[in-house]
């Protein structure tokens, strides 16, 4: 490690010793180029000025970093959890008119390809390396102790946006970020990994792997932002918003500075949130069924050239239902699941829409690299056979019924709900292919269609482009477009090299032989490898499936030619086992190379810090003190209540008028728990799920004075989930006892926190209003939290 450092320090100060003279020409009109392999660029080294008088003296030229020469601007759109078969540019059901535009004035890239899950693909979309190069290998809610996978983003890897930032370009990202180590999501950091110190001078948006857009978890910057309590509030709309007119500031005041934007809705990955006017678009549009929806989008596919003719539809898996043989109820549940899905789809096309409106009425959207792309991995088929009225059932493994979810099918989509539609629907929406998000080893979870217009930079309108590709090759395109080198050095790291390679190849030339000739996929288990037109994978497990299908040693692989074979329907296993041979050690190979192993091929267990051996702040803690202000507490950085006894004691004073409102929270609408006062009653509610609430309530309020309120759970043990028996006491007497029947094991919420004296975002008890008005009207001393 000495050596490495030292070799590091010597190429550093020989680059600068070969810069200096060339340094300070650099800076004057006229000069040899900026060397922009050391980044930040080395300052040149004026020698000293000797006159006494200022009058006298010649200033030095002043050194700036400028972008190249008439850079374009870029913007890149990702979609979420979208797959191939979705939007009508691709073939798909859903009006997309802004990506159809873009794809009309530009290019079509219908054999792209992405990582299966969301963290990983961002990673390796704004690094140009695979996401276990970048420790991504799965999102980080699931990091493990082991190179490859500890969410832990190198210094060796830098973003394309600290490239773009520190060659003279303005950075945006607005959105979704589900890039930073849950660990280090907390007033104490550390803050390396939060977007701002990732290259982006501005981030708006949410930091885990999903939020509710009615009342999202948002920061600006490192700052945690209160969306408005109001009924018109989407955070799609608000995140445009802030987009444009960051790009509008930023234009008035810098016009000849390019800007960098990342704009990354929550949409459409789970809850699917969106107005009732954008679902009740799509109302009887998907009375056919998914496997009608299917055939439909395959004919319109091939029609569009997006697909060969001749390519079949890969038979769907066997636990997917013929929609033919499904209930009057399951067909009026499930349509409407997807109506709102596809009403989601269009309102975010539709606000990306305004952002390149903004753009266009700059004058800055024909030299803008803008680069679309339909998804981050497949439809996610995360919702299992039934869909969901609370997408938090998945992550504790319950399953609803359809009788249960009839019972919300008007509110479907509105606040009222946390929703997730039915694996059937995944399928569909990935077609042709016949898996979906998760899972690695198909195209339906690793293909996504991708727009690229750019009317200053290449001349070719509304064409089809097949060559092989893959999310890492998106920094090294841009950098191409930028006219800027693969840096060697950024902040004072060498760098590893890019993995991908540049698409600008294929910019005017439709027939151009691919360059990414090799690519490994792996996700929990789920493996493949494309190798020059040949691909060979593993299905381990399907992403609505507990129980992996076999250990990692007895998989069974599938084959096939794909430069023959677009949708993965015919499998050549057996006719050709020397070539899956030959495919499987390639794959290792790779695997071996990239710190893809060793894989664990766990999932929802990885979501517990302790059984993977990750960091974990709240490590070896039993008791936790918390004061009034402390709020946005997310769940990896709170004390874990789960699964076992625990005692809460807030130490109260009521004024004269008397008290209410929250002492402490966690969780919200959609599964936690409350220890509150209303009607100056102390009362504490377990909310399982958003489906059953448990209330234990004290007969009286508490007087006026000083007060200690405890609330003791005995939790009844015998595995996870299970119930126990909640008391409340005051000044040392019990006053109240009760049952809770149920408990979540695994995970309250993803984007919802721990708040004292007030709760945040939904409420876990809706009688008590939302946001301030939850607020405690008393003073809160302390709250001790302790588990046994």
């Amino acid at each position: 490690m000495k050596r490495q450092y030292l070799f590091v320090a010597l190429f550093i100060l020989s680059v600068f010793a070969a810069l200096e003279p060339a340094g300070v020409a650099a800076a004057t009109p006229g000069a040899a180029k900026l060397d922009r392999t050391i980044l930040p660029i080395i300052e040149p080294d004026y020698p000293p000025i000797k006159e006494l008088d200022a009058r006298k003296a010649k200033a030095p030229p002043r050194f700036e970093v400028k972008a190249p020469k008439g850079a374009p601007n870029v913007v890149i759109v990702l979609i979420d959890d979208m797959g191939f078969g979705t939007a009508n540019t691709f073939g798909g059901p859903v009006a997309m008119p802004t990506m159809d535009r873009l794809a009309q004035e530009g290019l079509r890239y219908n054999n792209f390809h992405t990582t299966a899950l969301c963290s990983p693909t961002r990673q390796a979309l704004k690094t140009g390396r695979n996401h276990h190069t970048a420790n991504t290998g799965s999102i980080m809610e699931t990091a493990t102790a082991f190179p490859g996978d500890t969410a832990v983003l190198p210094n060796s890897v830098a973003p394309v946006a600290e490239i773009l930032r520190l060659n003279g370009y303005s950075t945006g990202a607005f959105g979704k970020w589900h890039e930073t180590a849950p660990w280090e999501i907390s007033v104490s950091g550390p803050f390396a990994r939060w977007p701002t110190l990732q290259g982006f001078d501005k981030f708006y948006g949410f930091l885990g792997g999903e939020t509710n857009e009615w009342s999202p978890l948002i920061y600006d910057g490192v700052t945690k932002v209160q969306p408005p309590h109001d009924p018109n509030y989407h955070f799609t709309t608000d995140m445009t918003n802030q987009a444009i007119a960051w790009v509008r500031y930023q234009q008035a005041l810098t016009p000849d500075k390019p800007f960098f934007v990342y704009y990354a809705p929550g949409a459409t990955h789970a809850p699917h949130h969106v107005p009732k006017e954008w679902a009740d678009r799509y109302k009887g549009k998907f009375d056919q069924g998914w496997d009608k929806q299917r055939e439909e989008t395959l004919r319109r596919q091939i029609e569009l050239g997006v697909v060969p003719a001749g390519t079949q539809l890969a038979v769907k898996p066997e636990a997917i239902k013929d929609w033919d043989t499904l209930t009057p109820d399951e067909k009026k549940l499930f349509t409407r699941q997807a109506e709102v899905y596809a009403g989601f789809a269009e309102h975010t096309d539709h606000e990306i829409g305004r952002l390149v409106k903004a753009l266009e009425d700059l004058g800055e959207l024909d030299n803008t690299l803008f680069i679309y792309i339909e998804g981050d991995n497949g439809a996610s088929a995360e919702g299992g056979m039934n869909g969901m009225f609370s997408e938090m059932t998945y992550f504790n493994y319950v399953q609803e019924t359809v009788e249960d979810q009839l019972k919300h099918l008007d509110q479907w989509g509105g606040p009222e709900t946390y929703p997730h539609m039915a694996a059937g629907w995944a399928v569909a929406f990935d077609a042709p292919f016949a898996w979906t998000k998760q899972v690695a080893s198909d195209f339906g979870g690793t293909r996504n269609g991708m727009v690229i217009h750019w009317p200053k930079g290449f001349k070719a309108r509304n064409e089809v482009r097949s060559q092989f590709h893959h999310v890492i090759d998106i920094v090294p395109t841009i950098l191409e477009a930028v006219h800027l080198p693969e840096p060697k050095v950024v902040n004072g790291t060498m760098q590893k090299p890019l993995e991908g390679v540049s698409l600008a190849y294929t910019f005017d030339d439709a027939k151009a032989k691919d360059r990414h000739a090799t690519q490994y996929f792996e996700m929990f288990g789920n493996r493949a490898i494309y190798h020059d037109g040949w691909f060979a994978g593993t299905l381990h497990r399907a992403p609505w499936e507990t129980e992996n299908r076999r250990p990692l040693t007895e998989d069974i692989w599938e084959l096939y030619d794909v430069s023959k074979d677009f949708s993965l329907s015919r499998n050549l296993a057996k006719e050709n086992p020397q070539k899956l041979a030959e495919m499987q050690k390639l794959f290792m190979s790779e695997a071996v190379k990239y710190n893809v192993l060793p894989i664990d091929d766990r999932l929802l267990e990885r979501f517990t810090a302790s059984a993977v051996g990750r960091p974990d702040v709240m490590a070896g803690r039993t008791r936790l003190t918390l004061g009034e202000g402390m709020t946005g507490m997310m769940e990896n950085v709170f004390i874990d209540v789960k699964n076992r006894s625990k005692t809460i004691t807030a130490e109260l004073e009521i004024p004269e008028s008397g008290a209410n409102g929250v002492i402490l929270a966690q969780g919200g609408r959609f599964g936690g728990w409350s220890l509150y006062l209303k009607d100056g009653k102390p009362a504490y509610t377990y909310n399982w799920l958003g489906l059953n609430r448990y209330t234990v309530t004290a007969p009286e309020a508490l007087p006026a004075g000083k007060a200690t309120l405890v609330f003791d759970f005995a939790y009844d043990g015998g595995g996870v989930g299970k119930g126990g028996t909640g008391a409340l006491s005051v000044n040392g007497s019990k006053v109240a006892e009760g049952r809770i029947d149920r408990t979540q094991p695994r995970i309250f919420a993803i984007d919802e926190t721990a708040d004292v004296g007030i709760d945040e975002a939904t409420p876990v008890v809706d009688s008590l209003g939302e946001g301030e008005q939850t607020r405690f009207t008393g003073k809160i001393e302390k709250v001790t939290v302790e588990v046994k």
